[in-house]
C-alpha cells in the first residue's frame, strides 16, 4: 500500500515444527503488526515452515528472490533440529562459516555465564565450542546485535549469492548503509530476543521507510446487504481510485452486530478520504441499513 511502488515489502517467516503441531501458539505474526504499524508499515505476506530442510530452503529461496525484507524467526540455534542457518547457505548457494563477530560475541558470553556462576571460563571445553555453532552463518552475512544474550543473528541482502560472498568481508560492521534493498533477517525463536532484533532491523537498516507506506481503513458496518450485490460498487471504488483496496469483511454471529457486512477501503490516508466519500455515494441507491463508522490507522 505505499505510494512508492520501488519500496521493497515486508514479509515474515516462522520456522518451526511446535507451530504447526500446536505445542506452542505463535506470538510472532501479531508482534510483527505491530512494531511495523508504529513504524507507518504494513506487513505484505506471512509463512509457517516446519523443520524440514527441503521446504525451509525452498520458502528462502522465494524469499531471496522477491526483493522484500524478510524477518525470519526459528531454527539458528546448534541442535540437530535446528537447519535454518543450513539452510539459508544452501538458498544462497554458499559455504557455511564461523563469523568473527559473531565468534567474538559468543566468547564474550561464555565469560559472563563463567563469571555469574563463579567459575574460570574454559573456551577450549566441548560445551563451549558446541555453542561457536551457533556463530556460523552463510559465508559474508552481517550480523544482527541479540540485547538479551549477545548471541547474534544474521541477515543477508537480496541479491546476495557465491559471487557477492566471496568479495563479502570475512567479518565486522555491516558495510551496507540503509537502503532501499530488501533481505533475509534471521532471529531467535523466542520473543524475548526476536522482538528487539526486529525493531533493531527496521529503525537501522529502514528507517528512511517509515511511515512512507502509512496506510489507513475508512469502514462501515452495513447491516442487510449481499456481498455480490454489492460486489459492482467495491469494483467501481477501486477502479475511480487506484492504490486504494476496497474490503469487505462478513460477520454472521458478530455479539454486537449481529449478521452484518464491515465495508470498506485502506490506502494511503490521503487517497483513503476521498475513496470512501465515494463507497457511501454510490450506497445510496441500495438504501441500506448502517451501523459506526470506523477508522484505523497506525497513527
Amino acid at each position: 500500500m505505499s505510494p512508492d511502488d520501488t519500496a521493497p515489502g515486508f514479509g515474515l517467516i516462522v520456522v518451526g515444527d511446535e507451530i504447526l503441531s500446536g505445542r506452542r501458539a505463535d506470538k510472532h505474526l501479531a508482534k510483527v503488526i505491530e512494531l511495523l504499524a508504529a513504524r507507518g508499515l504494513s506487513l505484505d505476506w506471512a509463512e509457517v515452515v516446519g523443520d524440514v530442510p527441503a521446504r525451509i530452503t525452498a520458502t528462502l529461496q522465494r524469499a531471496f528472490a522477491s526483493g522484500d525484507v524478510v524477518l525470519c524467526t526459528g531454527g539458528i540455534g546448534a541442535t540437530p533440529d535446528d537447519h535454518t542457518r543450513q539452510c539459508a547457505a544452501a538458498a544462497l548457494g554458499v559455504p557455511l562459516a564461523l563469523h568473527s563477530e559473531a565468534k567474538a560475541l559468543i566468547e564474550q558470553r561464555m565469560r559472563d555465564m563463567a563469571a555469574e556462576q563463579g567459575v574460570p571460563c574454559e573456551p577450549g571445553r566441548p560445551d563451549n565450542l558446541h555453542r561457536l555453532n551457533m556463530g556460523v552463518f552463510p559465508e559474508g552475512a552481517h550480523i544482527i546485535p541479540n540485547p538479551y544474550n549477545r548471541i547474534p543473528g544474521f541477515y543477508v541482502l537480496s541479491g546476495a549469492g557465491p559471487s557477492q560472498a566471496a568479495n563479502a568481508p570475512s567479518g565486522g560492521s555491516d558495510p551496507h548503509a540503509a537502503g532501499e534493498r530488501g533481505g533475509i533477517y534471521f532471529m531467535p525463536g523466542f520473543p524475548v530476543m526476536a522482538w528487539p532484533m526486529i525493531e533493531w532491523v527496521l529503525d537501522h537498516r529502514y528507517p528512511h521507510l517509515h511511515r512512507r507506506a502509512a496506510w489507513e481503513e475508512r469502514s462501515v458496518i452495513v447491516f442487510g446487504g449481499v456481498e455480490a450485490t454489492l460486489a459492482p460498487v467495491m469494483e467501481r471504488v477501486e477502479a475511480a481510485h487506484p492504490g486504494v483496496k476496497v474490503f469487505s469483511l462478513p460477520s454472521v454471529d458478530h455479539p454486537e452486530y449481529g449478521r452484518h457486512i464491515d465495508l470498506g477501503v485502506k490506502g494511503a490516508p490521503e487517497r483513503v478520504a476521498g475513496a470512501y466519500a465515494d463507497l457511501r455515494a454510490w450506497l445510496a441507491p441500495f438504501g441500506l441499513r448502517y451501523g459506526p463508522e470506523m477508522v484505523r490507522n497506525p497513527g
